[in-house]
């Protein structure tokens, strides 16, 4: 029997780390992101680049859109750390290692990583294995879903300060998420405090792909079923805008993954870039 208190991530959040280490080792630089921590926290085994779901070739639209989202999300703390932002908040936060690869950021941040209990106490012992630690400046926060935990009030219970402006990313979420408990989540966030910003990817349906992305959409979702975790929530660009504004959003902006590619892949020789249907909700408030 699984022992739920030291249970290690999700297959999502571990596919993620290796996609982001593997664009590090079969994409040509300039990386759009180089993290291969993530690799060594999810400790695969050697032959992770055999898995099936790390073919090179099969992978390339969804690892682009993995490091493009974390690299875009991560020049935002950087611009809004500039301006006097404090707190840091990742949502689903799985193997995120915004505070081990960037401690010159980092510590000028409280940075809070929310995710369920088990992958937090593996999270928590991997970063003491490796050498890393929990500096006091990092906060994992413990919150168990399922047995109906509120994020928020474990958040402040963590240290945060609701008072205070904040950046918070939740990347990989909605697509898993109910489309109220979705807008249940932007109601929340729309209450921190003046000057912050969200940053939140939502995946498109797909009549809005054309048909070779659908089709590996369409690969996916099976995928994602077969494990348990399927897909619930996809939003046209003009429905997650309104549900931003609904909650209370004071300014609300779509970021597309055209607006990705010339950001972080324009002038590329190889054709990577970013078309996996996944795409950005940018709001203030």
């Amino acid at each position: 029997m699984t022992d739920e208190s030291t249970a290690g991530p999700d297959n999502t959040a571990v596919r993620t780390a290796l996609w982001r280490a593997l664009h590090v080792q079969v994409d040509p630089p300039p990386h759009v992101l180089a993290d291969e921590i993530g690799l060594r926290l999810a400790d695969p085994g050697d032959d992770w680049r055999r898995r099936g779901d790390m073919d090179p070739d099969a992978t390339r639209w969804f690892r682009a859109s993995i490091v493009a989202r974390a690299r875009f999300i991560e020049d935002l703390v950087i611009e809004r750390a500039d301006r006097g932002v404090g707190q840091y908040v990742v949502l689903g936060a799985g193997l995120d290692t915004f505070a081990q690869r960037r401690p010159d950021i980092a510590s000028r941040l409280r940075v809070f990583e929310v995710d369920q209990p088990g992958p937090q106490a593996w999270k928590r012992r991997r970063l003491t294995e490796l050498g890393y630690g929990v500096p006091d400046r990092l906060r994992l926060v413990p919150v168990d879903f399922e047995a109906g935990g509120s994020w928020w009030d474990e958040l402040t219970a963590a240290g945060f300060d609701a008072a205070r402006p904040a950046v918070v990313a939740s990347t990989g979420v909605t697509l898993y998420l109910t489309k109220e408990a979705n807008a249940a989540t932007l109601r929340r966030l729309a209450s921190l405090a003046p000057g912050s910003t969200l940053a939140m990817t939502f995946q498109l349906p797909p009549e809005l792909l054309d048909e070779e992305k659908r089709a590996g959409l369409q690969v996916a979702q099976r995928g994602a079923r077969a494990s348990g975790t399927p897909f619930l929530s996809f939003y046209a660009p003009s429905e997650m805008l309104a549900l931003a504004r609904d909650a209370g959003f004071k300014d609300a902006r779509h970021v597309s993954a055209d607006l990705l590619n010339e950001r972080y892949f324009a002038g590329r020789t190889d054709g990577l870039g970013t078309s996996s249907g996944e795409e950005l909700l940018v709001a203030t408030t």
